[in-house]
């Protein structure tokens, strides 16, 4: 793990003579969980991850309509919480990747499943919001 990593884990442990409740993660609400794995591009990164590890431009070609900005951001943010390692090989050029942590197993399953149910259902939304455009 690169030094730029440490501080992942400081952030996710407690130090030790805390009380339960002092730690900034220790009462973790179901939005703020929410708003980190469900905004827009998260939820397709760590998807496209758990089929393991890939490199930037390949997580940029298999989600669609991304830009690279919105994906950088969405890596350093998953990564910051503890969801994704970023790992930089030193070859030449040097190879980046990014891997799911063992804190995303829990969450693979039910994200996977989400995925597939918003593939199965597009049509049916789509077609709800045209009727419903149509009536308003």
């Amino acid at each position: 793990m690169s030094q730029r990593h440490t501080g992942i884990t400081d952030q996710l442990t407690p130090p030790v003579d805390a009380t339960p409740h002092s730690h900034p993660l220790a009462d973790c609400p179901l939005r703020e969980v929410l708003a980190l794995i469900g905004d827009k591009w998260s939820t397709q990164v760590l998807v496209q991850l758990g089929a393991g590890p890939r490199r930037f431009t390949e997580l940029e070609r298999a989600i669609e309509g991304v830009s690279r900005r919105m994906l950088t951001l969405s890596l350093r943010s998953l990564e910051r919480n503890g969801l994704i390692t970023r790992t930089v090989h030193p070859d030449a050029p040097p190879r980046v990747e990014y891997a799911t942590t063992p804190l995303t197993n829990g969450i693979r399953e039910p994200l996977e499943a989400l995925a597939a149910w918003a593939d199965r259902n597009r049509p049916a939304i789509a077609a709800a919001r045209r009727a419903y455009d149509t009536h308003h």
